[in-house]
């Protein structure tokens, strides 16, 4: 029995430092097969990845089945639309109408707009709200916990209901009446103007229809007509109450017309900032544009979650509190700036209601506003009109996701680590 069990024993062919070679007994080849995949857990594995590659299929195409359908449909002819045995694949492969939207509606014209604003807002968006989420996660002060709740409320509160306040705002903007002021419009404490202190208002007889007592002006109105000063060289050499940058020309009827790219009016009742950039600047620059709330949530999660030890040594060292935050917390948060980044990005890209709001003639052409806009050289009234019509609608949708798209793939590896380490994962 001992020399069959020592006959047994794995022999050691080699012994070296960083290897050892050991001579086994072999078992067929056909035992060893049977051993590992006719038994119950490879069977349930097996079954396990089966169940689950047929869920993750049935899932990715109730998902990318109606994306797969609208590009499809954007590359098909008209007839195609009333042929029933087109489905996925069109007989008649075409561009017409990316062609048709990108010269007709002015596709790039808006693409140049909506970057350029998305851009802005979302850089200074990214930086305000990592300043706001840094102060709230790291200092304390009376009244921090009222003031973080007031910020999760805009977050709550419908924009709708704020939508005429923050239109007339903007459309008779002006900052501690210094417009009025300087258009001659007086200063007005508590509703009541002081250029009007003094004046005398006409007085007229009910029986003879005399003016008894006529109209007179207050003390200081002269004084505040004076200060109009608010006067602006107009393109005949005038001056006048609007101010005109960015001079440009289009033909039209053979001849050059002088246009302007910002007209901005001054009058009493304030400077009409709509159709420009500068509403959503503001308020971007208080804290107060799309998503802010949900951004400082964002970066005060992931702020408390940074050792107090890294600012009490930079203190410690000299380093002033902005400073440390520049160069301290900044460098480490550079997921999250890029998440935030990407989030305010891409829903400005697709947001409607400010867009409609602070841009509400089409002097100023922005994506969202192509959907449903149907290009003059596609317009027909054959049978399948209102699918070939519904077709160009999808196509303005997907054109205007495209980037957004090309984005994600690049950036998706950040975004996700954003989300992981501001909290919100768990």
């Amino acid at each position: 029995m001992n020399a069959q069990n020592t006959e047994k024993k794995p022999v050691i062919k080699r012994e070296t430092k960083n290897r050892i070679r050991v001579d086994f007994d072999r078992t067929p080849l056909k035992d060893r097969l049977k051993a590992r995949f006719l038994n119950f857990y490879f069977l349930s594995r097996i079954v396990i990845w089966i169940f689950r590659l047929v869920l993750m299929v049935g899932i990715s195409y109730i998902v990318l089945y109606p994306f797969l359908t609208k590009i499809a449909g954007s590359v098909m002819a008209p007839e195609d639309f009333v042929d029933v045995t087109v489905r996925l694949i069109p007989k008649h492969f075409t561009l017409d109408i990316y062609r048709a939207i990108a010269s007709e509606l002015g596709y790039w014209a808006a693409f140049r707009n909506t970057f350029l604003l998305s851009l802005i807002s979302a850089v200074i968006q990214t930086m305000i709200c990592a300043l706001i989420g840094y102060g709230f996660a790291k200092f304390k002060f009376k009244g921090r916990n009222i003031i973080f709740l007031l910020v999760i409320l805009t977050m709550i509160i419908p924009h709708q209901t704020m939508q005429l306040s923050m239109f007339m705002e903007f459309r008779y903007f002006d900052i501690l009446g210094l417009v009025r002021l300087f258009k001659g419009g007086g200063i007005e404490i508590f509703g009541h103007n002081i250029k009007n202190i003094g004046s005398v208002s006409e007085i007229v007889d009910e029986t003879t229809g005399e003016v008894i007592r006529e109209a007179k002006a207050g003390w200081f109105a002269g004084f505040f007509e004076k200060l109009n000063i608010l006067k602006f060289k107009q393109p005949d050499g005038t001056k006048g109450d609007t101010l005109r940058l960015f001079k440009y020309y289009i033909e039209r009827r053979g001849q050059m017309v002088e246009k302007y790219r910002y007209s901005f009016e001054f009058t009493q009742n304030g400077v009409n900032l709509t159709n420009t950039y500068i509403p959503m600047v503001l308020l971007s620059l208080g804290g107060l544009g799309f998503k802010n709330g949900l951004y400082i949530f964002l970066f005060r999660q992931f702020f408390r979650g940074i050792p107090d030890e890294l600012e009490e040594s930079a203190y410690i060292d000299g380093s002033g509190t902005f400073r440390t935050f520049v160069q301290i917390i900044l460098p480490l948060s550079i997921p999250m700036l890029i998440t935030v980044f990407l989030f305010s990005f891409c829903w400005q890209w697709t947001d409607e209601f400010y867009t409609n709001l602070f841009f509400p003639s089409d002097t100023v052409n922005m994506l969202v506003k192509l959907v449903g806009k149907i290009p003059n050289s596609l317009k027909t009234d054959y049978a399948g009109q209102e699918l070939y019509y519904s077709a160009i609608r999808n196509t303005c949708g997907l054109m205007i996701i495209f980037p957004l798209v090309i984005i994600y793939a690049f950036l998706q590896r950040f975004l996700v680590q954003g989300i992981e380490q501001s909290g919100l994962a768990n």
